[in-house]
């Protein structure tokens, strides 16, 4: 089932978002060092993930050319202000606000952190292609966490992020199982592993900013899985002419 992982992960989003209402008050300290705790899990696994290129050369390329692209396009600053046009939207509804923060604050952020990043998109790229939900199963575990988190801020707004993130996984799922009838299986394979790869040093990005270290714009970066895509091909029809 290619929706498991994409079904999984908005499961524990509400969850989360369920025990963050009832978590009243959680300490500063406790939110911090969660915080932590998820920012080195997320480390570890882009590391691992980093570390399966068989070309590294086709990870560094990638990422440069992409947050070239990315940084040209200002796809974190575009992403933002899309944040802030949800958020004056669902706020004119006249939905009123939780006494910790509104449904519209609480909702536009946490879709913001579920929806943004590598692992959105390479979580669902393999649970559609190879029926692997490690990387989303890990994905709502982290988002899990945070919704406890961001409601025990925000209010239950967060609970609404859900059905974006669904959604959104879910098309990337659904458009990555039809993917394997129109490309050969030796092309997708190196795509898998160079893909992971890419996606595994942004990942590792997420974690750093987690753990309030640096402040990377990961989202400039995405378009560094596409740039991977092109390079895997054009190497991959070079080795069958040549």
């Amino acid at each position: 089932m290619f929706l498991l992982g994409t079904l999984v992960n908005g499961v524990l989003i509400i969850i989360g978002t369920l025990i963050g209402k009832l978590l009243h008050r959680i300490p500063e300290s406790m939110k911090t060092t969660v915080m932590y705790a998820i920012g080195l899990s997320v480390i570890v696994l882009g590391l691992q993930m980093g570390l399966k290129s068989e070309n590294f050369l086709i990870v560094i390329i990638s990422l440069v050319m992409g947050a070239v692209i990315g940084e040209l396009m200002q796809l974190e600053e575009k992403l933002n202000q899309l944040g802030f046009w949800l958020e004056k939207k669902i706020g004119s509804l006249g939905i009123g606000s939780t006494g910790k923060g509104s449904i519209s604050e609480g909702f536009v952020t946490a879709t913001l952190i579920f929806v943004i990043g590598a692992m959105a998109i390479i979580g669902a790229l393999d649970s559609g292609i190879r029926g692997d939900h490690d990387i989303l199963y890990t994905k709502g575990l982290i988002d899990g966490f945070t919704s406890i988190i961001l409601t025990s801020t925000l209010g239950v707004g967060v609970i609404f992020s859900a059905i974006p993130v669904m959604l959104y996984q879910g098309l990337i799922a659904l458009f990555a199982t039809q993917i394997d009838r129109f490309i050969p299986q030796m092309l997708m394979d190196q795509f898998i592993v160079e893909m992971t790869a890419t996606g595994g040093v942004m990942i590792f990005a997420i974690g750093l900013n987690l753990t309030g270290l640096v402040k990377i714009k990961v989202a400039n970066l995405l378009p560094a899985i596409l740039v991977t895509t092109i390079m895997v091909t054009i190497l991959y029809q070079y080795h069958q002419y040549f």
